[in-house]
């Protein structure tokens, strides 16, 4: 069984800077790519970066520039690295591979961006 775990949220001040991690365990045959999305409250869940297995990203408009999306192969782990954080980040952050594994998603990592 397939487990996607978030996390690395947390409370932070406007300017400031996390470091989410997703940890992929099971019984993994691909992940070609890897994605992130971000909810906030009263909000619609929203794609804000991905990374495939062969090195290309996406980056949502908004955060263009700000945030980075890694990955550390030998321990199926990713990364999404959020710089000049704003409150507009806040969100509860999810990874999700959406071509391999479309309908797993792990608990979500809350990211608190104060002002």
């Amino acid at each position: 069984q397939v487990q996607l775990v978030e996390s690395g949220g947390g409370l932070v001040q406007a300017g400031g800077s996390l470091r989410l991690s997703c940890a992929a365990s099971g019984t993994i045959l691909s992940i070609n790519a890897m994605a992130w999305y971000r909810q906030a409250p009263g909000k619609q869940r929203e794609l804000v970066a991905t990374l495939t297995s062969g090195g290309s990203t996406y980056y949502a408009d908004s955060v263009k520039g700000r945030f980075a999306t890694s990955r550390d192969n030998a321990k199926n782990t990713w990364y999404l690295q959020m710089n000049s954080l704003k409150p507009d980040d806040t969100a509860v952050y999810y990874c999700n591979a959406p071509s391999d594994y479309p309908y797993l998603w792990g608990q979500g990592t809350q990211v608190t961006v104060s002002s």
